[in-house]
């Protein structure tokens, strides 16, 4: 059953999920009755671009994915500054923290996440901030070159946050709570060449370190105090220690929420009325912190409130590091669990790591350091959970070997 389309559809939220799924139902002819309402004072921005203003490599004009004229070409009226604070789902309005009300026929949550703030003393003293968005970004951009700067957690988004302060001459000290960096995606073998390449660029890496305390004096931050008693000094805090779902507006108005917006393949959540997206939604027990997915999710969604049957399955997960010099992809299952085959492609010296992880003859995970040049073909095959089992002896070589190959064998 597809649900019919919508005279108003009022979009909360003007991140990258919300933008997407508005040029999505603009390309499907939805060109009256948008609204789109966002919290920051700026239009739709590329958040993953924002390590490269903070690098100084982009401005933050540069990664704007649209300016106001678009909305207004697009009949889309935009409400930025102005976060919503209340639904009222049996009126089918939405309030704004400056009063105003907004009428809806169909309501779409794009309302992401938020960063995950650890309970440590001193983590409200000045100079403590997130990397989420264009404000913290600002924030870090004003430190002086030459200054200290701890940047807590040792993921994706650490060290892009550690590589961008290095790029503007201030010295970085990465603080992991594990004893592997961004050990979600990578194995033991290619986290330890990332540790190696992000040592050698200058940025010291504290693995297995917990931080236990944040320094401060006159009410701003001197330093980050570890487990061990040794203190780092520290003029910025950079905290990134992950994301949780934007769930609270979803709560409030009695919304079905686990770790996130409940949502059916549909992406409707529990009021048939109301539908989510992005990082703020748990889909089939699984959260979202990628671009690949959220992507899917915003043309699903747009055909559903075209009026289209269209459904939701998931989206294997696909990371890539944005530090200049380190090439890195990671995607799917790439720590072999029971009944998995693993090959791997190793060489030390230039150097380059590739791992793949097979199931039943169909590719389940990928992993690439120093060359990624074939990651688009590897995350294909792993989405279209095709049989394999011709291109295995030549898999680790890339596309131009395998495939001439598996031709040859058939």
């Amino acid at each position: 059953m597809t649900i019919p389309p919508a005279n108003r559809i009022v979009v909360i939220g003007n991140g990258m999920a919300g933008h997407r799924l508005l040029s999505e139902l603009v390309a499907r002819g939805q060109h009256e009755g948008l609204t789109a309402i966002g919290a920051e004072p700026h239009a739709a921005y590329n958040r993953i671009l924002l390590s490269s203003v903070l690098a100084g490599d982009k401005s933050t004009a540069d990664v704007a994915l649209a300016g106001q004229a678009w909305y207004a070409s697009c009949g889309i009226e935009l409400l930025t500054g102005d976060a919503v604070a209340k639904i009222d789902r049996a009126a089918r309005t939405v309030a704004t923290a400056s009063g105003r009300v907004v009428p809806y026929d169909r309501l779409v949550l794009a309302t992401g996440s938020r960063p995950i703030r650890l309970g440590l003393p001193g983590i409200d003293l000045a100079g403590v901030t997130a990397f989420r968005d264009i404000a913290d970004v600002e924030r870090m951009c004003g430190t002086p070159a030459g200054a200290r700067a701890v940047v807590i957690g040792g993921g994706l988004l650490g060290l892009e946050a550690a590589a961008g302060l290095q790029r503007r001459g201030i010295g970085v000290v990465v603080v992991h709570l594990a004893g592997e960096l961004m050990e979600r995606q990578l194995d033991v073998p290619a986290a330890a060449l990332l540790a190696d390449a992000v040592s050698t660029r200058g940025i010291d890496v504290r693995l297995g370190a917990q931080t236990k305390e944040i320094v401060g004096r006159d009410g701003r931050v001197v330093a980050v105090r570890l487990a061990d008693g040794s203190e780092l000094p520290a003029d910025l805090v950079v905290l990134a220690v992950g994301v949780t779902p934007e769930t609270a507006l979803a709560r409030e108005a009695g919304l079905e929420c686990g770790r996130g917006i409940k949502v059916d393949d549909a992406l409707c959540t529990s009021d048939p009325a109301i539908s989510a997206l992005g990082e703020c939604v748990e889909h089939r027990g699984q959260t979202f912190g990628l671009v690949g997915p959220i992507w899917e999710q915003a043309k699903v969604l747009a055909d559903v409130l075209a009026g289209r049957g269209a459904r939701y399955a998931g989206t294997a997960p696909v990371t890539s590091l944005k530090v200049s010099g380190i090439d890195l992809f990671s995607a799917g299952v790439v720590r072999e669990g029971e009944g998995a085959e693993t090959l791997v492609l190793a060489d030390p010296v230039t150097p380059v790591y590739r791992k793949f992880v097979l199931r039943d003859g169909r590719l389940e995970g990928a992993l690439l350091y120093g060359d990624v040049e074939d990651a688009g073909w590897y995350a294909e095959l792993i989405a279209g959970a095709q049989d394999v089992g011709t291109l295995r002896d030549a898999l680790a070589f890339g596309r131009a070997h395998a495939q001439p190959m598996a031709q040859a064998a058939e």
